[in-house]
């Protein structure tokens, strides 16, 4: 299991994104949360209001999830961290490989 960590432009696009994996089947479920994000982009710091979004999904299905979000997103270099679960309960891993 994984956890897939994806920024967005605004809340629309993380919204967007996320029922296009959920209606692929490639994640379980997706959190969304307003952020503040602080970086330096082609030589100028940028402070900005993102989304980030939290998936969760089976590692087998990172390299589409990947994929896709990189066709939907409107960045030109997309925020896609996947985190290897070190532990879960059975019955909550098993939801997230069955959903």
């Amino acid at each position: 299991m994984i956890s897939v960590y994806i920024t967005c432009s605004s809340m629309a696009e993380a919204k967007k994104i996320a029922r296009h994996l959920l209606d692929n089947k490639l994640i379980a479920c997706a959190n969304m949360f307003r952020i503040d994000s602080m970086f330096r982009w082609k030589g100028k710091m940028q402070d900005v209001k993102e989304t980030a979004m939290f998936c969760k999904a089976d590692k087998k299905n990172y390299g589409r999830i990947e994929s896709e979000v990189k066709k939907l997103h409107s960045y030109e270099v997309p925020c896609i961290v996947a985190f290897d679960w070190a532990a879960c309960s059975k019955e909550y891993a098993d939801w997230v490989q069955n959903a």
